[in-house]
C-alpha cells in the first residue's frame, strides 16, 4: 500500500492515516490490524479504469463504471490511449490472455496452438511441475467459444515462430484484449 513500513515490515511515524467504520482519522500504529495492498482497493476494478477519476463528478463516475460492465467484445478491439496503467494487470487476471510460464523460444504458432520451448540454464517451477530445458510447453487457444453472456471468446496469438519469450510475457490475445492490456472499447477521432 501507501503506508511507510520500516526494513522489518513496522509502520513508521507515531499516526497513520486509517479507515475506520466508513470514517478516516487518524491512530497509533499499535492499534492498525490491515493494511491494503494498494490505495486503488478502495474502488472497483471497473471504476479503476477510470482515467482521471478522481475529477469526475460522482453519478458519471458510478454510470461509467456499469457501462464497462456491460461491454461486450469487439472484432477489431483498440487499446485505450489514455488509461490509468492498470489495463495489462486486469487483462492477465481475467484467464484470457495466454501467459508465458517460462524463457524460451517459439518453435510452433498456428490459430489453435502456441508451442514454447524452455530455454537458459533457469528452470521456472509452474505449480508443482518443474520446467526443464529443452522441454516443450504446449498453450491452446480458445476458438470461437460461447461465454456465459452468449458472446464470443476467441484468442489470437501474439508471437511468431522463432520469437524470444520470457515468464510472464504475453503470448496470445483475448477477445476484449489487444496487446496483452484490455480493450473495452474504440478510441474516438477529434479534430
Amino acid at each position: 500500500g501507501d503506508v511507510p513500513l520500516d526494513e522489518n515490515g513496522y509502520i513508521k511515524g507515531p499516526h497513520v492515516p486509517v479507515r475506520y467504520r466508513q470514517d478516516w482519522t487518524t491512530t497509533g500504529p499499535e492499534q492498525v490490524d490491515y493494511v491494503a495492498v494498494s490505495p486503488v482497493q478502495i474502488v472497483s476494478v471497473a471504476t479503476s479504469m477510470i482515467p482521471f477519476l478522481e475529477h469526475d463528478d460522482a453519478n458519471r463516475a458510478l454510470m461509467g463504471s456499469n457501462m464497462q460492465r456491460q461491454a461486450v467484445p469487439l472484432l477489431r478491439p483498440e487499446r485505450p490511449l489514455v488509461g490509468t496503467g492498470l489495463e495489462a494487470q486486469a487483462a492477465r487476471d481475467s484467464g484470457m490472455v495466454i501467459v508465458s510460464r517460462t524463457d524460451g523460444d517459439v518453435v510452433y504458432v498456428d490459430a489453435t496452438e502456441i508451442r514454447v520451448r524452455a530455454s537458459g540454464q533457469l528452470s521456472a517451477a509452474s505449480g508443482s511441475q518443474v520446467i526443464e530445458k529443452g522441454q516443450e510447453l504446449k498453450y491452446k487457444l480458445s476458438k470461437y467459444q460461447r461465454s456465459n453472456q452468449d458472446t464470443c471468446l476467441n484468442q489470437k496469438p501474439l508471437v511468431r515462430i522463432g520469437e524470444k519469450v520470457v515468464a510472464g510475457q504475453v503470448l496470445a490475445d483475448g477477445s476484449s484484449t489487444e496487446g496483452g492490456e484490455l480493450a473495452l472499447g474504440q478510441n474516438i477521432v477529434v479534430a
